[in-house]
């Protein structure tokens, strides 16, 4: 059940941008404000509108709008409709997308075959590639931050929330950021790097080793500090990097292809400035998928599973962008409103929902 955050909203019936006709269909929730579905009144196109009070204590909506505008243009990246204030809120409105990966993870039982895992992790490193090509770091990489699209992208993977992204590099002089060690955890802890944790700046190795983490939750069901408890926050936090620190990557990984402990294994030991290599990264997956005799189909495990319920039962609680009884997060930028752990801050303040995992 959608339920405002923003108290008092019923945004019903507004023009936005004398064009967009907003509905009372809410989609998402988060601490920032609240996504709702609109129609474009000269095509009939639905879109999704982000809401955010102009009042907000930390608000974040025109600098995402700023990083989704350089980043346009790349596979897997919402297209941006427009940006601006509408009463006493700030507006931007973008792509309507399907699912995030953690509602179809949940819809799947919480399994996913290893060739949808493989499929799904050549869209993720490709998306956080052209995210570092144009300087940029996302900082809160998890499930619900991958959604599928919906219609003829309904295959493709596009990577969303750019709320706690950072400028790594300098776009002219190319010049990385400093190496520094008195950072706040920032992003979700369940998929946070050790070096996160630890407080030292993040850069292109913590993305990487934050997909990692998210390759093995697909695999595993669970991460070992899942559900760990604590009296507050801090040590909680505590309680995740500790547990992180002291299981190795073949403990992570036991039971599964050796492709993995070697992802891991390579995102941890790269140096704080160095570049990834992407297509080593894909490759590595790639092969093990050709070994396993897959074929690159698209057949994800919702898809089977979708047709395979439809044969048996006339009406079938898929997640879908817009759709009734569909996912909370099934918008562009939905941000960190669902499942699998809330994203801190980059000031350190944890928004308002579930407690981190």
């Amino acid at each position: 059940m959608f339920k405002s955050s923003l108290l008092n909203l019923d945004p019903t019936g507004w023009l936005v941008f004398k064009c967009y006709r907003t509905t009372r269909r809410g989609i998402g929730s988060g601490s920032f404000g609240d996504i709702y579905v609109s129609i474009n009144v000269t095509n009939g196109e639905e879109v999704a509108i982000k809401l955010e009070s102009n009042r907000a204590r930390h608000p974040q909506l025109l600098y995402e709008s700023k990083v989704y505008r350089i980043l346009q243009g790349g596979v897997g990246i919402p297209h941006i409709r427009w940006y601006g204030t509408e009463r006493e809120y700030n507006v931007l409105v973008m792509d309507l997308l399907g699912p995030s990966l953690e509602d179809l993870f949940n819809f799947c039982s919480r399994r996913f075959t290893m060739k949808t895992v493989l499929m799904l992790a050549d869209q993720m490193i490709g998306r956080i590639e052209y995210v570092h090509v144009k300087n940029f770091i996302h900082r809160d990489i998890k499930p619900d931050n991958f959604l599928m699209g919906i219609g003829r992208h309904c295959n493709k993977l596009f990577l969303i929330d750019f709320g706690l992204a950072k400028k790594y590099r300098d776009s002219r002089t190319r010049s990385h950021i400093a190496y520094r060690e008195d950072k706040n955890l920032t992003g979700t802890a369940r998929y946070a790097s050790i070096n996160a944790h630890l407080g030292i700046e993040q850069s292109r190795r913590d993305d990487m080793e934050s997909l990692g983490y998210v390759l093995m939750y697909f695999n595993r069901g669970t991460l070992p500090w899942q559900g760990l408890k604590a009296a507050t926050k801090k040590q909680k936090y505590e309680k995740i990097s500790e547990k992180k620190m002291t299981t190795t990557v073949e403990v992570l990984c036991k039971g599964f292809p050796a492709e993995f402990p070697m992802y891991l294994s390579y995102a941890r030991g790269l140096r704080f400035d160095e570049s990834p290599d992407y297509m080593y990264l894909r490759q590595l997956f790639r092969i093990l998928f050709r070994t396993l005799n897959h074929q690159y189909d698209y057949t994800f495990d919702w898809t089977m599973l979708k047709q395979k319920a439809a044969q048996t039962q006339p009406v079938v609680q898929f997640p879908a962008g817009g759709t009734a009884g569909g996912a909370s997060a099934a918008v562009a930028g939905a941000g960190a409103i669902t499942g699998s752990g809330t994203a801190v801050g980059a000031t350190g303040a944890t928004p308002t929902g579930n407690t981190p995992q």
